[in-house]
């Protein structure tokens, strides 16, 4: 990074396909060379060729090691034997950590106290100094900043920089060397740096490929930027690795030049396409690395018979978070429900209820009765029945049977 230090982020050059090819010869040999597959079940269900890219199978889980090792890869000696510091409580934080131990390279990240144990305890792991600062990552990233002057080490940004940006590109180089027929390709945007590498890349190759960025509806921070729209980013997304409130000087000039569109996703279709992806592929996939998928469908006929290449960009996610994302979608599509049944609070009135589930075979997971916080007169009470069904006709056919037999039932819905 030696040559652009004494240039701001908004000044860098442009890099360009051979940039992108100097970077996959750079890397060559130390990141997995992931698959890229056809999806015929996913293709099927949304109309159009689905091409996955599976970067979940880095070592690290994410394609943030393509950028990071060449970045470092870049470096001086004498840069390399002062170290380098980034400020990251993800992805970028692995990479950075995993090649850096493995070139011999100091690495120091900077974490807000509010990071999770498993990303810190990952992240110290693969041999770098951890510093916990701040409780948000703006906090996090001044006093990376604060750290690299007092230590003179190397600041190595999680995007908005070119070397990065041509390590992310190889991804593209890949998938087209695979799937040469491929016309569009979806790529998840956080800070930018996947997408303004890998559009270089694919309109270096095929100078009519439809790039399309997405984003979470949360944090949709570069298409208010390029669209000249106040939106806010804030809330509790799925899709963490991409929840930037602020895209790169850099890669917002850049993206503004490449990309054809920018679409947003709602956080039901993150979650649907990271359940579909575990059903389906059989692959774990945190929720930026989702968002492909999840673009797909919310805008199924912005793609409709074009042939897609998405980049499942990351494995990384909390097991309980996904087992929370797997049971909604169970619920979602009516195999899981909760029941609000009103009943009279007598004697055999649960069990009656209780017979009509037998006869319909839908199996009781949970039962719970409210009596006291209810509008309801003082003899009835609300019971909620959580049960599951075969699949959503069963369900109806179950509350159908209720009714009929003079039932108030309610099905509590998901966002």
């Amino acid at each position: 990074m030696a040559d652009l230090e004494t240039l701001t982020a908004a000044d860098f050059p442009a890099i360009t396909l051979d940039d992108v090819r100097a970077a996959a010869e750079r890397i060559n040999g130390a990141v997995v060379r992931t698959p890229t597959l056809k999806s015929q079940t996913l293709s099927e269900m949304v109309g159009a060729e689905v091409w996955l890219k599976f970067e979940n199978l880095q070592f690290t889980a994410a394609y943030k090691e393509r950028g990071a090792l060449n970045a470092l890869l870049l470096l001086d000696d004498e840069a390399k034997s002062r170290g380098v510091i980034a400020a990251s409580a993800g992805n970028h934080a692995q990479g950075l950590a995993y090649h850096g131990k493995r070139l011999g390279v100091p690495v120091t990240i900077v974490m807000p106290k509010t990071t999770p144990q498993v990303k810190v305890s990952q992240t110290a792991s693969h041999g770098a100094e951890i510093v916990l600062f701040g409780e948000k990552f703006d906090d996090a990233s001044a006093h990376a900043r604060q750290l690299e002057k007092e230590r003179g080490l190397t600041f190595v940004h999680p995007f908005d920089h070119p070397h990065i940006a041509a390590g992310q590109g190889t991804v593209a180089l890949e998938m087209i060397e695979d799937v040469p027929e491929l016309d569009t390709l979806i790529v998840p945007i956080g800070g930018g740096g996947l997408l303004t590498g890998m559009g270089t890349a694919a309109r270096g190759i095929k100078n009519d490929m439809r790039l399309v960025g997405v984003q979470a509806e949360l944090y949709p921070s570069m298409y208010a930027e390029l669209n000249g729209v106040d939106m806010a980013c804030e809330g509790d997304t799925l899709a963490e690795g991409i929840a930037v409130k602020e895209p790169g000087l850099y890669t917002r000039r850049i993206v503004a030049q490449l990309n054809d569109d920018i679409v947003l996703v709602a956080e039901r279709h993150l979650e649907r396409a990271v359940s579909l992806l575990l059903q389906i592929e059989k692959t774990v996939v945190e929720g930026a690395g989702a968002a492909g998928l999840a673009a797909m469908l919310a805008h199924p006929d912005a793609f409709a018979g074009r042939k897609v290449g998405l980049v499942l960009t990351g494995g990384n996610i909390d097991t309980r978070l996904l087992a929370n994302v797997l049971l909604r979608d169970l619920a979602r599509s009516g195999r899981i429900a909760r029941l609000r049944i009103r009943l009279q609070d007598r004697p055999g009135a649960l069990f009656k209820v209780m017979k009509l589930f037998d006869e319909k075979q839908v199996n009781i997971i949970e039962i719970y009765h409210q009596r006291i916080f209810t509008t309801l007169p003082a003899k009835g009470l609300i019971t909620d029945i959580e049960c599951e069904a075969r699949d959503r006709e069963h369900l109806d056919s179950l509350v159908d049977s209720l009714r009929a037999a003079g039932y108030m039932v309610t099905t509590v819905e998901l966002a």
